[in-house]
């Protein structure tokens, strides 16, 4: 009987820290319900109906038919699709390996021993948190060939600006000067990473006679290596996304034709859902491989002592 009772208890314990644990639990699922009800309805959701919106002809006002694969054989012969993901390759091969390059060089003189350093990295920085919107329609005044800031600054020393944003050629060139005003952000991921790399690799380095720019070829890219990894890979999918820009900027020749842009075009402007909902699966498909293709040197951009020893 005492062994009965014993387990009685026992039970009644377990089953009362169970209930406890209910309570605990239940305030954190309250808080989460919000984040998930909204990921479910504006996401998940949206992403499953594009799905089957991808197999049908839907002009948005009708029911939409079923096609079939039809749209994912339009899409390979439509030339618009290809010029739009064009230029955006254009832009990513240039744009992503020069904002890297000017966000670790604004790094490594943040990194320096200077006065107002808090200041400059706050300037630095302010673009990244700076409405899109705002951002473009800013730009758009800068590249104004009559009235703009950079063509009036030309026009003082006798030059005369092109059209930026008028003459195909230099679209593209515009949205690449464009896209060193975001560099602040990979500069903060630079920054936290060059002031860990320890100094004294720095100061042996330095009693054996390496110069500055050894040291930093040396020592410090190698040490940041997995930074400038994460960068590049954030880097070519921010190119792949650009919308912002393109949509309130724009471009002659169709050189501002980005392929987000060219995706909202088609079903906002042409009312082709089901086409564009195609559209997106196949940009997916293209990001998800140019991605898998870096994660292959994966091994490449892992610091390594031993390596570097090698």
């Amino acid at each position: 009987m005492d062994n009965l009772k014993r387990l009685t208890r026992e039970e009644k314990v377990v089953e009362l820290n169970k209930v406890k644990k209910k309570k605990k639990l239940s305030p954190g699922y309250f808080f989460v319900a919000p984040w998930f009800i909204s990921y479910f309805l504006f996401s998940l959701v949206p992403m499953l109906l594009s799905i089957y919106m991808s197999f049908t002809n839907w002009p948005v006002i009708g029911k939409p038919q079923f096609i079939g694969l039809q749209n994912f054989k339009d899409i390979f012969q439509d030339e618009a699709f290809f010029n739009s993901l064009i230029v955006t390759v254009k832009y990513a091969i240039v744009a992503v390996p020069l904002g890297m390059a000017a966000s670790f060089t604004v790094a490594l003189i943040m990194s320096s021993k200077t006065k107002g350093l808090n200041l400059y990295r706050t300037i630095y920085y302010l673009p990244a948190v700076v409405s899109g919107v705002a951002v473009g329609i800013i730009w758009r005044w800068i590249f104004d060939p009559k009235n703009g800031l950079i063509n009036n600054l030309l026009a003082l020393v006798g030059i005369t600006g092109p059209g930026w944003l008028t003459d195909p050629n230099w679209v593209l060139p515009s949205y690449i000067i464009m896209s060193l005003w975001g560099a602040g952000a990979g500069m903060l991921t630079y920054l936290v990473s060059i002031n860990e790399v320890p100094k004294d690799l720095h100061e042996a380095a330095e009693i054996q006679g390496a110069n500055y720019f050894k040291r930093i070829f040396l020592i410090t890219i190698p040490y940041v290596r997995s930074i400038l990894y994460y960068n590049l890979i954030m880097g070519i999918i921010g190119a792949f996304k650009k919308f912002n820009d393109a949509y309130i900027l724009g471009g002659a020749g169709n050189q501002g034709q980005f392929i987000l842009l060219q995706i909202y075009d088609t079903a906002f402007k042409y009312f082709k859902m089901g086409y564009a909902s195609a559209m997106s699966w196949i940009f997916l498909l293209i990001v998800l491989s140019i991605t898998l293709v870096v994660f292959k040197f994966t091994d490449f951009w892992q610091y390594s002592q031993n390596n570097e020893e090698k």
